[in-house]
């Protein structure tokens, strides 16, 4: 884009051919005049205006030919705006500031300075539903089609513009169809293109879900993190199935997962799952009755310490009394 506009409004090697046919004229013009022929006079006199010394005719009709190309010219490359004021000049430019030295793309480092300018962690919620809506195709990097056409998306075309839009598309993304669009585009986020990945490594998994279900999270969501981590089923992926099936899993089956069924069309890690998350709970319940028996019993011992420590006292307040006596 920058170059397109420094194209146009500096065509300096258009200018340098325009200014040849305007010398050109200026030469055939004096040779005009200089012939004196009745036919050839009539015929540069219904050419040209008269002038007083017919130079400057063919200056003026070299000129007004040039300056209807030249502002085709401005009109088709310089950028129209879009929208209610949207300008894709300056989304071009806001690119610009970003980019890459030798690529056409925001990469890391860009990406990085972008989020401190929008004043947002890039690992923030809000980060990646920016990407959903630039449908970023790889983490850590934004193309110039994916910017451009994102920002004309969510109709920003300034920093500012891309932050008084978060407020909207925080709320957009708790839609039903919004939030399964994001959900389903995370996956493919989190996949390393240039490494031709089909599944996502299981940190890398865990914190994409930790990181989609900011908003609203699921009360399973802990426990099935807690087992990919622990790993029981030696996880080394998670597949795309697997990851579009979890969020059925947390919208159909109850938090104590008593109407989950094996017979169910479900990924094998799954069962796996309610499995090593029932022995869990069995576990937590014994633990709980043993220590509920544990402080009963001690309960019970330290109120028969109480009743053998004031006995003697009794005792001895009698032996006083009939001390007294």
């Amino acid at each position: 884009m920058g170059q397109c506009v420094t194209k146009c409004k500096n065509p300096t090697s258009s200018l340098g051919s325009k200014s040849g046919e305007k010398d050109s004229g200026k030469s055939h013009a004096k040779k005009g005049g200089g012939g004196g022929g009745a036919g050839s006079g009539h015929k540069e006199d219904s050419k040209f205006p008269a002038d007083v010394n017919g130079t400057k005719s063919p200056e003026v009709t070299v000129e007004t030919s040039v300056a209807p190309v030249l502002l085709g010219e401005v009109r088709r490359e310089e950028p129209e705006p879009e929208g209610e004021g949207l300008s894709i000049a300056r989304i071009e430019e806001m690119f610009l500031l970003y980019k890459d030295e030798h690529e056409d793309a925001i990469l890391e480092e860009g990406m990085e300075k972008f989020c401190n300018d929008l004043h947002v962690d890039p690992a923030e919620f809000k980060v990646l539903v920016l990407a959903w809506k630039f449908q970023a195709a790889t983490m850590c990097k934004f193309t110039r089609k994916e910017f451009v056409e994102g920002c004309k998306a969510i109709q920003a075309d300034s920093l500012r513009g891309i932050c008084l839009r978060f407020s909207a598309l925080m709320e957009e993304s708790r839609g039903e169809e919004s939030f399964k669009d994001l959900y389903r585009f995370t996956f493919q986020f989190g996949l390393d293109a240039d490494e031709g990945q089909r599944s996502l490594q299981r940190a890398i998994a865990i914190a994409l879900w930790r990181l989609v279900f900011t908003l609203d999270t699921p009360p399973v969501l802990e426990r099935w993190l807690d087992f990919l981590s622990e790993n029981p089923c030696g996880v080394r992926g998670i597949s795309r199935d697997t990851w579009n099936m979890f969020l059925n899993f947390t919208q159909s089956i109850g938090p104590d997962l008593s109407n989950y069924s094996e017979d169910e069309a479900w990924p094998s890690l799954f069962d796996s799952f309610v499995e090593w998350e029932t022995e869990r709970r069995r576990r937590e319940r014994a633990e709980q009755e043993e220590r509920r028996r544990r402080e009963e019993e001690q309960e019970e011992a330290g109120l028969e310490h109480q009743e053998a420590e004031t006995e003697p006292t009794t005792d001895c307040m009698e032996a006083s009394a009939w001390g007294g006596l």
